[in-house]
Protein backbone atom coordinates (compact mmCIF):
# COMPACT_ATOMS: atom_id res chain seq x y z
CA UNK A 1 0.00 0.00 0.00
CA UNK A 2 0.90 3.43 -0.20
CA UNK A 3 2.07 6.47 2.35
CA UNK A 4 -0.73 9.34 0.99
CA UNK A 5 1.48 12.00 3.16
CA UNK A 6 4.77 11.19 1.59
CA UNK A 7 3.42 10.57 -1.98
CA UNK A 8 2.06 13.96 -1.69
CA UNK A 9 5.44 15.49 -0.29
CA UNK A 10 7.26 14.18 -3.61
CA UNK A 11 4.52 16.75 -5.84
CA UNK A 12 4.67 19.86 -3.26
CA UNK A 13 8.14 19.40 -4.06
CA UNK A 14 8.01 20.08 -7.41
CA UNK A 15 6.05 22.73 -6.97
CA UNK A 16 8.01 24.44 -4.68
CA UNK A 17 11.10 24.14 -7.18
CA UNK A 18 8.25 25.76 -9.68
CA UNK A 19 7.25 22.52 -11.97
CA UNK A 20 3.87 23.13 -13.18
CA UNK A 21 2.35 19.87 -11.20
CA UNK A 22 -1.32 20.91 -12.95
CA UNK A 23 -0.28 19.24 -16.51
CA UNK A 24 -2.98 16.69 -16.48
CA UNK A 25 -5.91 19.25 -15.48
CA UNK A 26 -5.10 21.92 -17.48
CA UNK A 27 -5.47 19.38 -20.39
CA UNK A 28 -9.28 17.76 -18.55
CA UNK A 29 -10.02 21.52 -18.32
CA UNK A 30 -9.73 22.74 -22.19
CA UNK A 31 -12.84 20.03 -22.55
CA UNK A 32 -14.87 22.76 -20.98
CA UNK A 33 -16.52 20.01 -18.41
CA UNK A 34 -18.58 20.40 -15.40
CA UNK A 35 -18.04 17.47 -13.63
CA UNK A 36 -14.92 15.28 -13.41
CA UNK A 37 -14.72 12.09 -12.11
CA UNK A 38 -11.16 11.78 -11.47
CA UNK A 39 -10.33 7.82 -11.27
CA UNK A 40 -7.53 6.88 -9.35
CA UNK A 41 -7.03 10.41 -7.69
CA UNK A 42 -4.71 9.57 -4.92
CA UNK A 43 -4.36 12.51 -2.93
CA UNK A 44 -6.72 14.33 -5.04
CA UNK A 45 -4.18 16.69 -7.12
CA UNK A 46 -6.04 16.92 -9.79
CA UNK A 47 -9.06 16.76 -8.61
CA UNK A 48 -8.25 19.59 -6.64
CA UNK A 49 -7.11 21.89 -9.12
CA UNK A 50 -10.00 21.12 -11.23
CA UNK A 51 -12.36 21.84 -8.06
CA UNK A 52 -10.12 25.18 -7.38
CA UNK A 53 -11.55 26.60 -11.18
CA UNK A 54 -15.27 25.57 -10.51
CA UNK A 55 -15.12 21.88 -11.73
CA UNK A 56 -17.63 19.84 -9.62
CA UNK A 57 -15.14 16.63 -9.48
CA UNK A 58 -15.65 13.10 -7.23
CA UNK A 59 -12.75 11.50 -6.28
CA UNK A 60 -12.12 7.87 -6.10
CA UNK A 61 -9.64 5.56 -5.29
CA UNK A 62 -8.75 2.60 -3.95
CA UNK A 63 -6.25 3.40 -1.31
CA UNK A 64 -7.57 4.38 1.85
CA UNK A 65 -3.82 6.23 2.87
CA UNK A 66 -4.58 8.44 -0.27
CA UNK A 67 -7.94 9.31 0.20
CA UNK A 68 -7.12 10.25 3.68
CA UNK A 69 -4.68 12.92 2.48
CA UNK A 70 -6.69 13.80 0.43
CA UNK A 71 -9.75 14.40 2.43
CA UNK A 72 -7.48 16.23 4.53
CA UNK A 73 -6.54 18.38 1.68
CA UNK A 74 -10.19 19.06 0.38
CA UNK A 75 -13.02 17.56 2.69
CA UNK A 76 -15.63 19.38 0.27
CA UNK A 77 -14.60 17.13 -2.19
CA UNK A 78 -16.50 13.77 -2.63
CA UNK A 79 -14.01 11.10 -1.83
CA UNK A 80 -14.68 7.76 -2.85
CA UNK A 81 -13.01 4.45 -1.99
CA UNK A 82 -13.15 1.67 -4.75
CA UNK A 83 -11.85 -0.56 -6.96
CA UNK A 84 -12.29 0.68 -9.90
CA UNK A 85 -13.33 -2.14 -11.51
CA UNK A 86 -16.29 -1.95 -9.07
CA UNK A 87 -17.04 1.20 -8.82
CA UNK A 88 -20.56 2.21 -9.47
CA UNK A 89 -21.46 5.77 -8.45
CA UNK A 90 -24.94 5.66 -11.09
CA UNK A 91 -23.98 8.62 -13.03
CA UNK A 92 -22.30 9.90 -15.61
CA UNK A 93 -19.28 12.63 -15.60
CA UNK A 94 -18.27 15.13 -18.44
CA UNK A 95 -15.09 13.74 -18.42
CA UNK A 96 -13.70 10.94 -16.25
CA UNK A 97 -9.88 11.49 -16.24
CA UNK A 98 -6.93 8.22 -15.05
CA UNK A 99 -3.76 10.37 -14.95
CA UNK A 100 -0.84 9.25 -13.02
CA UNK A 101 -0.22 5.69 -14.75
CA UNK A 102 -3.55 4.20 -13.25
CA UNK A 103 -3.74 1.44 -15.56
CA UNK A 104 -0.74 0.18 -14.83
CA UNK A 105 -1.28 -0.07 -10.66
CA UNK A 106 -3.74 -2.55 -11.96
CA UNK A 107 -3.41 -5.74 -11.32
CA UNK A 108 -1.66 -7.50 -14.94
CA UNK A 109 -4.77 -9.10 -17.13
CA UNK A 110 -7.27 -6.70 -15.33
CA UNK A 111 -7.10 -3.38 -17.10
CA UNK A 112 -10.37 -4.55 -19.29
CA UNK A 113 -12.13 -4.48 -15.79
CA UNK A 114 -10.43 -1.31 -14.81
CA UNK A 115 -11.61 0.26 -18.21
CA UNK A 116 -15.01 -1.24 -18.16
CA UNK A 117 -15.45 0.13 -14.40
CA UNK A 118 -14.47 3.51 -15.66
CA UNK A 119 -16.28 3.48 -18.52
CA UNK A 120 -19.90 3.04 -17.15
CA UNK A 121 -19.00 6.62 -15.57
CA UNK A 122 -17.97 8.40 -19.23
CA UNK A 123 -20.96 11.24 -20.41
CA UNK A 124 -18.72 12.71 -23.49
CA UNK A 125 -14.56 11.53 -22.68
CA UNK A 126 -12.29 9.01 -21.03
CA UNK A 127 -9.22 10.96 -20.22
CA UNK A 128 -5.85 8.25 -19.23
CA UNK A 129 -1.88 9.01 -19.35
CA UNK A 130 0.77 6.28 -18.74
CA UNK A 131 3.80 5.03 -19.85
CA UNK A 132 3.97 2.79 -22.27
CA UNK A 133 7.19 0.70 -21.05
CA UNK A 134 5.40 -1.55 -18.56
CA UNK A 135 3.43 -4.01 -19.93
CA UNK A 136 0.23 -2.57 -21.14
CA UNK A 137 0.00 -1.21 -24.63
CA UNK A 138 -2.22 1.54 -26.38
CA UNK A 139 -3.39 -0.98 -28.41
CA UNK A 140 -4.50 -3.30 -25.40
CA UNK A 141 -5.88 0.46 -24.07
CA UNK A 142 -7.93 1.08 -27.54
CA UNK A 143 -9.27 -2.97 -27.54
CA UNK A 144 -10.14 -2.29 -23.95
CA UNK A 145 -12.03 1.09 -24.69
CA UNK A 146 -13.95 -0.38 -27.94
CA UNK A 147 -15.29 -3.06 -25.78
CA UNK A 148 -16.61 -0.49 -23.18
CA UNK A 149 -18.04 1.33 -26.11
CA UNK A 150 -15.72 4.03 -26.49
CA UNK A 151 -13.59 5.64 -29.27
CA UNK A 152 -10.55 6.79 -29.80
CA UNK A 153 -10.71 11.06 -30.46
CA UNK A 154 -7.38 11.88 -29.86
CA UNK A 155 -3.95 10.52 -28.57
CA UNK A 156 -0.56 12.97 -27.43
CA UNK A 157 2.71 12.25 -25.78
CA UNK A 158 2.10 14.66 -23.05
CA UNK A 159 -0.35 16.10 -21.28
CA UNK A 160 1.07 19.57 -23.42
CA UNK A 161 -0.74 18.10 -26.37
CA UNK A 162 2.79 17.15 -27.93
CA UNK A 163 2.25 15.20 -30.83
CA UNK A 164 2.22 10.87 -30.51
CA UNK A 165 4.66 9.52 -32.52
CA UNK A 166 4.71 6.23 -30.66
CA UNK A 167 7.33 6.64 -27.32
CA UNK A 168 7.21 5.49 -23.52
CA UNK A 169 3.91 7.42 -23.06
CA UNK A 170 0.67 8.23 -24.08
CA UNK A 171 -2.23 10.86 -23.10
CA UNK A 172 -5.40 9.26 -25.11
CA UNK A 173 -8.90 10.97 -25.17
CA UNK A 174 -11.73 8.33 -26.06
CA UNK A 175 -14.96 9.84 -26.50
CA UNK A 176 -19.11 8.25 -25.83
Amino acid sequence: MWNGAEYQRRFDALAESGMDVHGEATFVRAFGPASVLDAGCGTGRVAIELARHGVEVVGADVDESMLAHARELAPDITWVRSDLAELDLRRTFDVVVMAGNVPLFTAPGTQDALVAGVARHVGRFLVAGFSLNRGYTVAQYDEHCALAGLTLAERFATWDREEFRGGDYAVSVHMS
